[in-house]
């Protein structure tokens, strides 16, 4: 029998933490239940796995960082938070970039589990799929350590999120610009993930919420394909060309935002005065531009300090919240007037 922390868990009759206790040789443990852990230990000749480190016994110190594409600016500065937190608590990160295929993420996540990590962090919210068979992975990979999510949710045994109201968020954003006087508001995205359909969600939410009629035909979907501000730009004038007009733009991210401005800008439209536009991310890039871009800001710094003292506190063996939510913030700049 191949015995993990939560097998003892269950033949003791005792919770996680108090196992965890005992690994970590904590004073806080009757005597009898110690005792008891230890016959079961002893009786099946359990040897601690990754999943043991994690709760305190032998930690390797190290946690695995995965994400999809390290050069994705929000991505990368989830990144570099969440490694400066863990060093400052003296942990070391794997990080593995797992590209967007299904087979290849999960063969990144079983060589970084090979190295006997103590805690795995999925970074982004590609991670989350539809269904319960895309997410089984998940659940797999949470019976041998603790996995944390970042701007995703998923509901699972030692699985923990961490993410911005995306939904919540686009909506108050879109009810802002609506009550501004724009109406005809352009919402653009590239993209279908956890975050993708809450805020796509957020955003049919306002505009039906003040029964603004055909807005799904200022719904547009930029290809994948199109991976520059260039190619953006390009769509959003065929897209024009094809009779839509707009006087306001919502998008996904702030490199589509960007795009929106130049698009703006090479058609000889004022910003804001003729068209009002705001990210989503609140990155580096919203001072990359003329004028400076209005974006909302998912609070990813706070997400990710949040993630690593949750992952600490489970590693050990505290009870943490499974779910942490918090709400953006609209940074207003000079893409908007309102």
């Amino acid at each position: 029998m191949s015995l993990t922390i939560y097998d003892i868990s269950k033949l003791a009759g005792v919770s996680i933490a108090t196992v965890s206790r005992v690994l970590n040789n904590s004073s806080k443990v009757k005597e009898s239940t110690r005792q008891k852990i230890m016959d079961i230990i002893d009786e099946f000749g359990y040897t601690p796995n990754s999943s043991a480190r994690a709760m305190g016994l032998k930690s390797m110190k190290a946690i695995g960082i995965l994400c999809a594409d390290s050069s994705d600016i929000f991505l990368a500065k989830a990144i570099y938070y969440l490694e400066q937190n863990l060093q400052s608590l003296g942990y070391e990160s794997l990080l593995c970039c797992t590209g967007y295929n299904p087979d290849s993420r999960v063969k990144y996540i079983n060589l970084i589990l090979s190295k006997k990590v103590d805690g795995l962090i999925l970074v982004g919210s590609n991670f989350i799929g539809s269904t319960e068979e895309e997410n089984s992975y998940i659940s797999k990979c949470s019976e041998k350590v603790p996995v944390m999510i970042l701007n995703a949710s998923y509901t699972h045994r030692n699985v923990y999120s961490i993410l911005c109201d995306d939904m919540n968020s686009l909506y108050r954003a879109t009810t802002e610009m609506l009550n501004s006087g724009i109406t005809d508001i352009l919402y653009l995205y590239n993209a279908l993930s956890y975050s993708g359909r809450r805020k796509l969600d957020g955003f049919r939410m306002a505009m039906q919420s003040q029964k603004i009629t055909d807005f799904e035909n200022l719904i547009l979907r930029i290809p994948e394909k199109a991976s520059t501000i260039e190619e953006t730009i390009s769509c959003l004038e065929e897209f024009a060309s094809e009779g839509h007009t707009f006087h306001g733009v919502i998008a996904a991210d702030d490199q589509l935002a960007i795009a929106a401005i130049k698009y703006g800008q090479k058609k000889g439209l004022a910003i804001p005065a003729d068209l009002s536009v705001i990210g989503y991310n609140n990155s580096i890039l919203t001072s990359c531009c003329t004028p400076e871009l209005t974006s909302i800001d998912n609070q990813l710094e706070t997400q990710t300090r949040t993630l690593v003292k949750t992952l600490i506190g489970v590693l050990s063996g505290q009870k943490m919240p499974q779910e942490t939510v918090f709400y953006g913030t609209l940074i207003k700049r000079n893409t908007t007037d309102f």
